[in-house]
């Protein structure tokens, strides 16, 4: 059962504080309470497990400049903003700075009940976000990949943490170079088998009996490794490319999936990259085989349906890769952020990997551009852009979100520096590194 988040009551008035900490407690809520916001402060900040519900008129630090301040440290902290009976301008003025939502006195505490859930949800799943981002930012470059805001990459992420969790098999497929083999990793360090083996096999990589040797044996004496099977007892087995499994071979691994019971002494996670028009897993494995392997399911999203993530994993390949080449990575217009955003992408992040180290030595002989990097790659399209448009609001906020980050990195969090290079003044700054979830600790 996951563990109750924690709400912060701050409210200068005694009987305020304990009356609504003693009806969330009896929600089951872990409450602490605040005398004042300056209290609250000491307390408060961006790992805070829980939210916050805060009075708007209290002496000193009001409501408002509390939440400013929040706002400032963690712009993802849910904070309920208590206003007085009438007060609309308060509450206007609370939404607009980044309160979650409000109360109006007199409240209903089964209202109040219902908003501290909806909160305290929302603030769980960006928790375990931040903290499934931290396990996988401390790999290779390849573990960069999963970095993404875009809601199918929340959904992804989501989908990662629950599934981790569980003792099931997985079955993950998706179009190619969308980060398959990546999430099988990820489904292993989320989980509870983190530090037991992880084996993967390729299933097209290998003829059928060398095949059936490598997953079942028998080994020869001479053999260093044991059979998969027995290698990652235990563990997680990760069969890439599993339509490949002949039917002997698929009845073999039902067999052994039948003979562990449940839960599954050894957890399997099929991949499955067919790349056939009109096939898929299903149309290629044996029912029963399948029905086993996608009890649990991952369908990768295509880079096309990651909006900015786009320019963010530019970015930072790009950056990569000057580094490696000793070079200053490209400055990217905005005509060729919209270039990268409407581009169908069909090899996915591996073909973005190739652009963005492209585009990198490119630069450094001082020619060509990323139009003419995605038009060779897919010559016979013309224009490069995807078959659905996109509203010029997405691609001009695309392009501010990349355009703050780049230079706030090169700066290394100077706002000083970022507001003189933008012309931007400071309040302008702060509130679109808010709207955009940018946070200059990410930069010092």
């Amino acid at each position: 059962m996951a563990q109750a988040m924690k709400i912060a009551i701050v409210d200068d008035e005694q009987d305020m504080r304990q009356s609504i900490s003693q009806w969330l407690a009896l929600s089951g809520y872990d409450t602490e309470t605040f005398a004042s916001a300056e209290d609250a402060l000491k307390v408060l900040g961006p790992e805070y497990p829980g939210i916050v519900i805060s009075d708007i008129k209290m002496p000193g630090m009001d409501g408002i400049q509390l939440l400013k301040k929040l706002m400032g440290a963690d712009s993802t902290l849910p904070v309920i903003m208590i206003t007085g009976h009438g007060d609309v301008p308060m509450a206007v003025e609370a939404m607009r700075v980044g309160a979650f939502d409000f109360l109006e006195k007199p409240f209903n505490p089964d209202r109040m009940s219902e908003l501290a859930k909806r909160a305290s949800n929302a603030r769980r799943l960006t928790l375990d976000n931040r903290a499934l981002r931290r396990e996988l930012s401390g790999g290779t470059q390849i573990m960069n990949k999963l970095i993404g805001a875009s809601p199918v990459m929340e959904r992804l992420c989501e989908d990662i943490l629950d599934l981790g969790q569980a003792d099931g098999h997985v079955l993950i497929d998706g179009e190619t170079g969308t980060g398959k083999t990546l999430v099988a990793h990820a489904l292993h360090a989320v989980g509870s088998r983190a530090g037991k083996k992880f084996v993967l096999v390729s299933c097209a990589a290998l003829e059928e009996e060398a095949l059936s040797k490598r997953l079942f044996g028998p080994m020869m004496p001479e053999d260093a490794q044991l059979p998969a099977i027995e290698e990652a007892r235990g563990g997680t087995l990760v069969l890439e490319d599993v339509e490949a499994l002949s039917d002997t071979l698929q009845a073999r691994l039902l067999s052994v999936m039948n003979d562990q019971g449940t839960p599954a002494e050894t957890r399997i996670i099929a991949i499955s990259n067919l790349q056939e028009a009109g096939k898929t897993s299903e149309d290629v494995l044996r029912p029963d085989l399948f029905y086993r392997l996608a009890a649990l399911r991952i369908t990768m999203p295509p880079l096309r349906q990651r909006g900015e993530d786009i320019l963010t994993l530019f970015t930072r390949l790009s950056e990569q890769f000057s580094e490696e080449y000793g070079c200053e990575a490209p400055q990217v217009s905005a005509q060729e952020a919209a270039q990268l955003l409407q581009a169908p992408w069909p090899g996915n992040v591996r073909q973005l990997i190739n652009i963005a180290e492209r585009a990198v030595l490119q630069s450094r002989r001082g020619s060509g551009t990323i139009a003419s990097l995605l038009m060779s790659d897919h010559e016979e399209m013309q224009p490069v852009m995807t078959t659905e448009g996109k509203p010029l609001k997405e691609y001009v906020e695309a392009f501010e979100r990349m355009l703050i980050d780049n230079t706030m990195r090169r700066h290394k969090g100077s706002i000083a520096s970022v507001m003189d290079e933008l012309c931007l003044p400071r309040r302008t700054l702060n509130e679109k590194m808010a709207k955009y979830g940018l946070q200059r600790s990410d930069y010092l």
